[in-house]
């Protein structure tokens, strides 16, 4: 019993070390492992948008449960190396991976009960998972972090307001009667157009318009300003080592050394 145990032990404090040094290790074969679930969940996101666009696709089942049982093993053995396991699992990015896993290997509920296609959209959380690699990964990203989680944002934002008002709508209002009408729809109110040739109908109609004018549009413009005029700049304080300071800032607010940030100054 002594030996078994001895030998069950070892094999797992070498799986352990195997996986931790897949995930935080710097050979050759630790990042071409990272860049790979990079690729892997950028291939599957785009799959995710597609497959949005449309209502009934029951042959991709076993495309999607495939998919939810990698992420599955994935996120398993992030749990498995992790020093902090409650944290992970209960952050903004590990519950997201729950019900993106969820809604994947539930396909059949996804089809029989139409509230559940936003589920579908959900699964564009994943890419907050993929920008949060990429981090690790990519320079680029550090310096324009803030940029990009707005773009992604923006994005999953639309993506899962366009599901909500499809799934209400298309089984009772004549003006939508696709994804598309839903998607135009919700674009044109977020952007405050309002072209008017499309409204939503009923109470719950009325009420989600409502919601999405109010919460939406204010959540939409602070994203795209976010984008077009970020709030801080990236510039490290050669003092205390400060990287996020305002566009316009002289002086580093941590601990009052002289910056110099560089602008494009005026003409």
């Amino acid at each position: 019993m002594g030996a078994l145990h001895q030998a069950t032990a070892g094999f797992w404090r070498r799986l352990y070390q195997k996986i931790d040094h897949l995930y935080n290790g710097t050979s050759r074969l630790a990042r071409n492992f990272r860049w790979g679930l990079l690729a892997f969940d950028g291939i599957t996101i785009l799959y995710f948008i597609v497959v949005s666009l449309y209502h009934q696709i029951d042959e991709l089942h076993v495309i999607e449960e495939a998919i939810g049982i990698i992420y599955f093993l994935e996120l398993a053995a992030r749990l498995y190396i992790s020093p902090h396991r409650l944290r992970l699992i209960f952050s903004p990015s590990g519950l997201a991976d729950l019900i993106v896993i969820a809604s994947l290997l539930a396909p059949t509920l996804t089809e029989n009960y139409s509230f559940l296609r936003v589920m579908r959209a959900l699964r564009l959380l994943r890419s907050h998972h993929m920008i949060k690699s990429l981090q690790k990964q990519s320079h680029f990203v550090r310096m324009h972090e803030d940029i990009i989680f707005s773009v992604v944002n923006l994005l999953v934002f639309i993506f899962v307001i366009t599901a909500v008002v499809y799934v209400s709508q298309v089984e009772m209002n004549p003006g939508i009667k696709n994804y598309f009408d839903a998607l135009y729809f919700t674009v044109a109110t977020l952007t405050t157009t309002g072209f008017g040739d499309i409204t939503l109908v009923g109470t719950s109609g009325h009420i989600l318009a409502v919601l999405i004018m109010i919460f939406g549009i204010s959540l939409f413009l602070r994203l795209v300003q976010t984008i077009f005029r970020p709030g801080k700049v990236r510039y490290e304080c050669q003092t205390c080592g400060l990287t996020r300071h305002d566009a316009d800032a002289v002086h580093c607010k941590h601990c009052g050394s002289v910056l110099h940030i560089p602008t494009e100054g005026s003409t």
